[in-house]
């Protein structure tokens, strides 16, 4: 047998596509897709082609108030100053377009600075509502209906006067006694009288002069044989004491139950506001008609008295009666008096008070 050379080998036939090609074959084309379609629906947006080649390109749109600038930086022409903006603000902010212009340097950037420039976010600018005072107060108390006072000086107030039932309005002592009462030196009785008539003792006295001139406590307080300490006007007696309004008599006696003549009256209020007695002693008395009358170690103190408007004569201004004992209404006019000389009451007119040229007219 003869061997044959070997016979030319046949065309091979196609050979089929497999799955796994088909699959990325469908893959890549989707992709191409998905790019092709992602880059068409941003046409319009940021990604533009032009704006990337040509830098120098202006924008055709104009910037509004309250439009975000784009990222990229426009070219400013010479002539066009935007004078409202900083020159370190964001993008994102924009300034009022209200900002007056102000002229700028040759020698500095296109962009002015200025100082005193606003900027306002990109939102829409809410109306600004002035700002009282009061705005800055708790919630809890703005809210309230009560209207807000500023608060002022505080002011004394004082209570009104007793309505005694003894003291008609016709009375001469009656707004000396009204004074008294509305300040608390003063006190009527349990059945709402007065009693403007009644003496006055010096236990009684020296109670009246501790409040009307409050002083201060004694430090060495006497003992007195005929003051029990646990007597209602022991620590009145030993501040009136101290003060020096009062003194006692010889043998540590006091006599607090004794009643109080007028011109000792006037001689303690002159001792404890240490008044200086006058030069002209003779022409000042001269004033009272029964000048004669006045203990001669007395003398000085009345006319001291006299002098500072602290004597109140009724019914005669001119009549002293100083060894008269002192009713609860002169004592009242005479306190009155010593207040008003210390400048803690402001004076009255009154037709009984006698003064140095002679009677006070009332007005």
């Amino acid at each position: 047998m003869t061997n044959r050379p070997p016979s030319e080998p046949e065309s091979s036939q196609r050979t089929a596509l497999g799955f796994d090609e088909f699959i990325a074959i469908l893959v890549a084309f989707a992709t191409i897709g998905a790019i092709l379609f992602w880059s068409l629906s941003r046409r319009d947006s940021s990604w533009n082609l032009n704006g990337l080649l040509s830098p120098s390109s202006t924008p055709s749109r104009s910037v509004q108030p309250n439009q975000v600038l784009p990222s990229s930086t426009p070219k400013v022409e010479p002539t066009v100053v935007p004078n409202n903006v900083l020159p370190y603000s964001t993008p994102e902010a924009v300034v009022e377009p209200k900002t007056p212009s102000f002229p700028t340097d040759s020698a500095t950037s296109s962009r002015a600075v200025l100082p005193s420039a606003q900027i306002i976010p990109t939102q829409s600018p809410q109306p600004q509502i002035p700002v009282s005072s009061s705005a800055a107060l708790e919630p809890s108390i703005t809210s309230s209906a009560l209207p807000l006072v500023t608060p002022a000086k505080q002011k004394s107030i004082i209570p009104p006067p007793i309505a005694f039932n003894d003291v008609p309005n016709t009375f001469w002592g009656r707004r000396f006694i009204d004074v008294l009462s509305s300040r608390g030196i003063l006190k009527g009785f349990p059945d709402y009288s007065f009693r403007p008539n009644q003496p006055v003792n010096r236990a009684e006295f020296a109670a009246i002069l501790q409040k009307a001139f409050e002083q201060e406590p004694s430090k060495t307080a006497i003992a007195f044989q005929d003051v029990p300490a646990k007597f209602w006007a022991t620590p009145a007696i030993d501040r009136a004491i101290s003060a020096g309004f009062l003194k006692g008599y010889p043998k540590k006696t006091f006599k607090p139950q004794q009643n109080i003549t007028r011109v000792q009256v006037l001689v303690a209020l002159v001792s404890g506001l240490n008044l200086k007695a006058p030069t002209s002693q003779n022409q000042i008395l001269s004033v009272y008609k029964d000048a004669k009358d006045i203990p001669t170690y007395a003398t000085s103190k009345i006319a001291a008295a006299t002098a500072n408007g602290l004597v109140v004569n009724y019914p005669n201004p001119q009549i002293l009666a100083p060894n008269k004992v002192a009713t609860r209404a002169e004592v009242a006019a005479m306190i009155h008096q010593a207040l008003v000389k210390r400048g803690k009451l402001e004076g009255i007119s009154s037709q009984n008070i006698v003064r140095s040229g002679g009677v006070q007219k009332s007005k």
